[in-house]
């Protein structure tokens, strides 16, 4: 329930753009939500542990195309950059480990890595915290950069309670260096759907601003069920800015024009949607092979044609449809939910945010079942 009401807010935030008259705002929300353009750092040891964290945050496996290998070519002090491949604007950064050494100045390491560019920073270890890395944890506090995280990397020879062992005591050293409630997160690389990514990923949702929290969410795996259904939640709310800018642009008397803006926006969302919900073929067919399935029986599931292929006349038909369905009914509803500005033009929003939120129920109904198959759920 707090992801629909974190959905609730990004749309009000940006009602309030378009009551405002400011327009560019939701253009830039929008496109933020269509890139995904998101940041993210890790900093520790590097290994089969790390290198499997990013890869996992991608969508990948060992091997893979743009996959984070185990043996890092890179120099030790040097950075390394893996973007998301079906979302480029989505990077991940391998930063080298903190220095053990003494003397270490936090602000020193911070600047040689670009510390300010990254929008959340994940801390990792497999033991406890060593001493520097809190330290860099306290700098980036004082300096109002909320959203870093420790991380302790759950092996597959570790027991739950060996791992709560390890989790006390690292709690332990975070309190004796003043780090105030101190949080370190459980984390299995090779299975994020375990431990306490999930709640990771609640509280980044809390912390970041709300389009770097959605473009976070709409540029990871489908991971769970649940995070599926966050993800429907995320885009209704791109549908929403997508529909009020379609109401304006149908505002000015062409039809022919406001049409094409419309069906090539629509594509573009649903294509979104279709990386994003994991259904094309690529990813059903990687998801398959990480389960060692056969991928004809997972793609079986997709019944909606936009999860199989998103194309331009499908989207059309979808969205003539919506706007003769319209056509027979009040929009009285409809016009209460517009910016005062927009209700001129409230058959054109209701008919995108019809046709759009309608497609991504039945393309999240595909990518849940997947999932559920996939992770051996209910059974």
């Amino acid at each position: 329930m707090a992801d629909v009401f974190r959905s609730l807010n990004l749309i009000e935030t940006l009602k309030e753009s378009i009551d405002h008259n400011k327009l560019s705002e939701v253009k830039d929300a929008l496109e933020d939500l269509l890139i995904s353009r998101i940041n993210l750092a890790l900093i520790g040891d590097r290994g089969d542990e790390k290198a499997s964290f990013i890869n996992s945050l991608n969508g990948l496996s060992f091997g893979d195309d743009g996959a984070a290998p185990s043996a890092t070519p890179v120099a030790p002090e040097e950075v390394a950059c893996y973007p998301n491949p079906k979302h480029p604007d989505f990077r991940l950064w391998d930063l080298p480990p903190v220095p053990s050494t003494y003397p270490f100045e936090p602000e020193g390491y911070m600047n040689t890595v670009k510390f300010p560019r990254y929008n959340a920073v994940f801390i990792t270890f497999t033991q406890t915290p060593q001493t520097n890395s809190v330290r860099l944890f306290l700098e980036a506090q004082s300096l109002q950069q909320q959203t870093v995280y420790f991380i302790l990397f759950a092996s597959e020879k570790c027991t739950e309670k060996s791992l709560e062992e390890i989790r006390k005591t690292s709690l332990e050293v975070l309190r004796s260096q003043v780090v105030t409630m101190p949080k370190v997160y459980v984390v299995r690389p090779s299975a994020l759907e375990k431990f306490d990514f999930p709640g990771l990923l609640q509280d980044m949702e809390r912390d970041l601003p709300e389009i770097r929290a959605h473009a976070v969410l709409l540029a990871l795996p489908t991971l769970t069920s649940s995070l599926v259904t966050q993800k429907k939640d995320a885009f209704k709310a791109l549908v929403w800015a997508a529909a009020s800018l379609s109401g304006g642009v149908s505002a000015i008397p062409v039809p022919f024009v406001a049409s094409m803006v419309d069906s090539s926006v629509a594509v573009r969302i649903l294509t979104k949607a279709q990386l994003s919900l994991c259904l094309d073929d690529e990813s059903v067919e990687r998801l398959a092979r990480q389960r060692g399935m056969e991928p004809t029986r997972l793609k079986g599931m997709r019944t909606c044609a936009l999860s199989v292929e998103v194309t331009k006349g499908e989207v059309q038909q979808r969205l003539a449809k919506a706007q003769k369905d319209l056509a027979t009914v009040s929009l009285k509803l409809v016009e209460m939910a517009l910016p005062r500005h927009a209700r001129s033009a409230s058959r054109s929003f209701a008919a995108m945010q019809q046709a759009l939120n309608c497609a991504i129920d039945e393309m999240a109904a595909d990518a849940e079942k997947i999932v559920s198959e996939a992770l051996g759920e209910g059974k």
